[in-house]
């Protein structure tokens, strides 16, 4: 459904496939899905009632079904999947194909409706054996189209992979609605032989590793990254993980040499005192040495950040400032902080939270709860921030140009150039920040 037009492309499919059942299932790894945008939601019911015009069946899994499952089952879902859900779904699919009486009550993981009540069991046990599951159908994809607009956006073709599931640290802004509190992982050698089977069946040129944290197990990278260079593979992938995790062993090194040319890491702030808060679990100088290491590897460093946290300040602000200006990470991501549902942060601040409590779409970055400064602040701050590291960028490659050790392409040109808009906007946004700031006074 990502290239899809719309949800009424919908139609067209169940014409032609007939099918007794329509299951609705979420990206589980990715984050944005985690908050619940409100247009995801509302996508989601659309979908649901095209399949009721057509008279399927309808399941739903996905973070915000898990969390809000009485909302799926209010708009005419079926049954909504709860935590886990191969093996949930597989049961279901038994009972609506051969059989003429469902009886879901002996299902775990399984929400819906029966005599007017709503029924939710209790969630399924987490499969620790992963490489029990078979490879996705990736056959059934029109990968074609994938291709196609990688290429003409990016200039190569991107594929995703998940090699493990969940994360046991307690960062408490973070939901984890399907997994919970655990980590598992296929063994290198099953997620070796996925990247294999994808060479061979679609040519992709990168992998994208959409883990919340890739290679946690102590051993795991090095081993990955030894049958990687043993079966002669060369495809470049990224990852996320965490700057502690990066300083241990030959992490860094293992990932250089298996391919690795992107980490994203949650650096969050550039405050100690918010990553304490956050009990992120982490140092600003981990943050620091991790991003040294990379750059000696020629890994590109990522950074996600977070602003708006409950309690920060403008020297926390100004913390997180000087951490891109002196770090100088490859790209960015910048959010305000969401309160999900079932984290310590949301009990936190739940008292506060108005009838607003789910962004629109990802560009939203409203503020639901009371901070510091307005929503209004907050959205010039995060424009301020990329214009900062924006200029940074510039100011590297021209450094470079002079140097005349890098040969420099157009799109490193163009950056450059963009000096003459970013230097006078930065200026205005440091204007509206401090009248801004004044108002709230």
């Amino acid at each position: 459904t990502m290239l899809a037009d719309s949800e009424e492309g919908l139609r067209s499919a169940l014409n032609y496939h007939q099918p007794k059942v329509l299951t609705i299932y979420d990206d589980d790894f990715n984050y944005l899905n985690k908050m619940c945008l409100t247009r995801m939601r509302e996508a989601a019911f659309s979908m649901i009632n095209i399949a009721k015009e057509f008279g399927l069946f309808v399941v739903v899994h996905g973070s915000d079904a898990t969390d809000h499952y009485e909302k799926y089952l209010l708009r005419g879902a079926d049954v909504v999947l709860r935590g886990e859900s191969e093996q949930t779904l597989h049961r279901v699919c038994e009972q609506v194909l051969r059989q003429k009486n469902f009886q879901f009550e002996q299902i775990p993981g399984v929400a819906f409706t029966t005599n007017e009540r709503t029924i939710c069991n209790e969630n399924p046990a987490i499969n620790k054996n992963l490489d029990t599951l078979p490879f996705p159908a990736w056959h059934l994809i029109d990968h074609g189209k994938y291709k196609k607009q990688w290429l003409r956006r990016h200039g190569y073709f991107s594929m995703n992979m998940v090699t493990t599931r969940g994360c046991p640290y307690h960062c408490n802004w973070c939901a984890k609605p399907i997994y919970g509190q655990v980590y598992n992982a296929r063994s290198p050698e099953n997620v070796v032989d996925e990247i294999l089977y994808l060479r061979n069946l679609f040519q992709p040129d990168h992998i994208w590793f959409a883990d919340d944290i890739f290679g946690l197990k102590p051993g795991w990278v090095q081993k990955f990254s030894s049958l990687i260079r043993r079966k002669e593979i060369r495809i470049k992938f990224k990852i996320q993980s965490r700057a502690d995790l990066l300083l241990q062993d030959d992490t860094v090194e293992a990932l250089a040499a298996a391919g690795c040319e992107e980490v994203w890491i949650g650096a969050e702030s550039g405050s100690q005192r918010v990553l304490d808060d956050m009990e992120k679990g982490i140092t600003i100088q981990q943050i620091y040495e991790a991003r040294d290491l990379l750059k000696e590897k020629n890994i590109r460093a990522a950074f996600f950040l977070q602003l708006g946290y409950s309690g920060e300040t403008d020297e926390d602000i100004d913390a997180t400032i000087r951490m891109v200006k002196e770090l100088q990470p490859d790209d960015i991501g910048i959010s305000v902080s969401y309160p999900l549902p079932g984290t310590k942060f949301y009990e936190r601040v739940k008292s506060q939270l108005k009838e607003k409590q789910n962004w629109i779409d990802s560009d939203d970055l409203a503020m639901m709860y009371r901070s510091n400064f307005s929503p209004a602040y907050y959205r010039r701050l995060h424009r301020y921030v990329h214009k900062i590291f924006r200029i940074g960028q510039a100011l590297t490659l021209i450094k470079l140009f002079f140097s005349f050790t890098t040969t420099l392409g157009i799109k490193h040109f163009r950056r450059m150039f963009l000096l003459i808009y970013y230097l006078p906007a930065l200026g205005i946004d440091r204007f509206h920040l401090y009248r801004i700031s004044k108002t709230n006074e």
